[in-house]
C-alpha cells in the first residue's frame, strides 16, 4: 500500500469554505461536541478516551482508504465549523457520505454546502457513481439534509447495525445536469447571502 500523508489530502473551495484534512490542532472542537448531546446520532456523547480514538480514526482513514472526512473551514476566520466527507470503516456495507456540524455553527447551511462538495469530488474526482448515507431514523435534521441532497430513503439496502436508516443519494449521471444540482446551488445562493434569515426549523 502506498503511503498517503497529510499533505496528500486535497484541499478543497467553496464559496465559503475551505475543506482540508483533519490537522491535530482541530481536535479541541471535535471533542467538545463528540462529548456533547449533539453527538447523540453518532454514538455519543463519547467520553475522552473514545472522543480521542474516533479522532485518530478520522486522521487515519484517509491513509486506509485514500479519502475521508474533510475539516470544514470558515474562508474569512479559518475558524473550523464540522466535518464532511467519505467514511467506510471495515464493517460499513457501502461508502457513505457523512457530515457532522459543531453546535454553534449549526442552521447557516455549512452542513449542505461541505457536503455537496464532498459528493462533487467523489463523483468528478474519484469516479464513484453513487454513494450513501447512513442516518439514525430520529435525525430528522440530517435527513432533510440528506433529501436536500437529492438523497432517497432506500429500504432494501443493508444498514449498519439494523438501528439505521439507508439514504442513497442520485448517481453520478442522474445528478449532473439535474434539478436537484440547480435546487442545491439556489440555496446555497441563499444561505451566501449575508441578509439572508431562513425562517422556521434551522438547517445545517
Amino acid at each position: 500500500m502506498t503511503a498517503f500523508t497529510a499533505r496528500d489530502i486535497p484541499v478543497l473551495e467553496t464559496e465559503r469554505l475551505i475543506l482540508r484534512g483533519p490537522q491535530p490542532q482541530d481536535y479541541p472542537d471535535f471533542r467538545a461536541t463528540f462529548s456533547s448531546y449533539r453527538s447523540r446520532f453518532m454514538g455519543g456523547p463519547l467520553n475522552p478516551y473514545e472522543t480521542w480514538m474516533l479522532y485518530a480514526a478520522e486522521i487515519g482513514h484517509w491513509q486506509i482508504r485514500g479519502y475521508g472526512m474533510w475539516m470544514m473551514h470558515d474562508k474569512a476566520s479559518n475558524k473550523p465549523l464540522g466535518m464532511a466527507g467519505g467514511w467506510n470503516p471495515a464493517s460499513w456495507p457501502e461508502a457513505e457520505l457523512a457530515w457532522i456540524i459543531w453546535p454553534e455553527t449549526a442552521g447557516k447551511g455549512y452542513a449542505l454546502e461541505g457536503t455537496n462538495a464532498a459528493r462533487d469530488y467523489f463523483y468528478d474526482q474519484l469516479g464513484w457513481d453513487g454513494v450513501v448515507s447512513y442516518l439514525d431514523p430520529k435525525n430528522l435534521a440530517s435527513i432533510r439534509l440528506a433529501e436536500r441532497l437529492g438523497a432517497q430513503k432506500d429500504t432494501q439496502a443493508q444498514t449498519v447495525d439494523g438501528n439505521d436508516v439507508c439514504y442513497r443519494h442520485p448517481s453520478r449521471s442522474d445528478l449532473k445536469d439535474s434539478q436537484i444540482a440547480d435546487g442545491i446551488a439556489m440555496e446555497l445562493r441563499s444561505y451566501q447571502d449575508p441578509l439572508f434569515q431562513p425562517k422556521g426549523y434551522a438547517l445545517d
